[in-house]
């Protein structure tokens, strides 16, 4: 396969082979206080012996305390030689992979084993983080950003989407009376610290930045709404957030939607609601063309398009052309199929993505997950999961 997609891309200073991105996806396969396991390494292995051009490394936690899922990894000093090693071994398989890391804090989404908070009132198991504590998890973001560029990763990506702590904060029902909440200006100052510290520190000019936002979650107050009570969107305020982005000399915005816990249809849509898949078409267009007209310097990453199947090459292609997004973002794709990139460009045959939600049943189960149509260890999980 030729065309727009197997053309090279810059993203800040490091030239990409394509415009296609394996977006982090979750594996739950961690071992001994979060490092990558074995099982971890092998799976970037193989999505860096398919040609990705970009590949984002999962949610990686920056603390102990707060992890969605029971063998999520951490990213903190006493891990950083584990995935130092991770990225010699990925990058011996591909040296010009471009590898980011994502960074994260689980918030409210944090699993029951771990220590549930949110910046509202607490509540369901739930407590309420005091200012102080916002401020030493702010810390901690920074310095896990520093750790990255010490492990040799190409970037980082700060995960401000799907219910996290970073999309708890930007979403206007975060009414907070203290500095983390209440104004826009309040509500973005955890991006706006973290990003203006960090890249003061960088030792690497070339290091990228960037952060996967979910454009509209579906809920009350959400992202995407105008106000703390309302349900009907209204992309103002996200549209603000990508502006504030280009001024913080972010690399890319990766655009999603939705809150897999609570809206996943529209994160990740399925054989019946694919077509909710459209929407993300919508919001990567509305924001590239926001983009050129105020002639901002950063790129559009866009999502869902595994939704789309067969019709997926295709698909970017238009979207590519059109100058609605940038970069190609695939998830469940890259589960299904790691090698997908390479088997386009060489003709060889791909294993599209059933849409059956097999990996995300694994997932909310807190076990290993990956593909369960193509993969046999993962097949096998499911079967033991069902016979419970």
């Amino acid at each position: 396969m030729s065309g727009i997609l197997f053309q090279p891309v810059t993203l800040r200073k490091r030239v990409l082979q394509n415009h296609l991105a394996a977006q982090a996806m979750e594996g739950n396969d961690g071992e001994d206080g979060g490092r990558p396991s074995e099982r971890t390494v092998e799976r970037y292995r193989k999505l860096a012996q398919g040609g990705w051009g970009l590949v984002v490394v999962e949610a990686l936690s920056v603390t102990e305390s707060s992890l969605a899922r029971v063998n999520g990894m951490i990213l903190n000093r006493r891990n950083l030689d584990a995935f130092k090693q991770l990225v010699e071994r990925v990058k011996k398989d591909n040296p010009g992979i471009c590898l980011l890391f994502q960074l994260t804090h689980s918030g409210e989404q944090s699993g029951s084993f771990s220590d549930r908070v949110t910046l509202g009132p607490g509540g369901e198991g739930r407590r309420s983080l005091a200012t102080d504590e916002i401020d030493r998890i702010r810390d901690s973001f920074i310095e896990a950003s520093l750790l990255a560029e010490q492990a040799g990763a190409d970037g980082i990506d700060f995960k401000m989407c799907h219910g996290y702590l970073g999309a708890e904060m930007l979403r206007p029902a975060n009414t907070r009376a203290d500095k983390w909440g209440g104004s826009f200006e309040n509500r973005t100052r955890f991006l706006r610290e973290i990003v203006s510290s960090a890249r003061q520190s960088f030792s690497n000019d070339g290091f990228i930045t960037g952060s996967r936002i979910s454009m509209y979650e579906g809920i009350r107050g959400g992202c995407g709404t105008g106000g703390s009570d309302e349900i009907v969107e209204d992309l103002a305020e996200m549209l603000e957030s990508i502006r504030l982005m280009a001024r913080l000399g972010m690399d890319y915005v990766n655009i999603s939607a939705g809150i897999p816990a609570l809206t996943g249809a529209i994160t990740r849509p399925t054989e019946p609601s694919k077509h909710l898949a459209l929407h993300h078409l919508r919001y990567t267009k509305t924001a590239a063309e926001m983009i050129q007209n105020e002639s901002l310097n950063i790129k559009v990453i866009g999502s869902a398009y595994s939704s789309f199947r067969q019709e997926m090459p295709a698909l970017c292609e238009e979207m590519l052309s059109r100058r609605y997004v940038d970069i190609c973002g695939l998830g469940r794709q890259s589960f299904a199929d790691p090698l997908t990139p390479a088997k386009l460009q060489s003709g060889e045959s791909v294993s599209w993505c059933a849409l059956c939600s097999g990996c995300t049943k694994l997932m909310v189960s807190q076990r290993n997950d990956g593909c369960v149509v193509y993969n046999d260890y993962y097949k096998q999980e499911l079967k033991k999961l069902n016979a419970k």
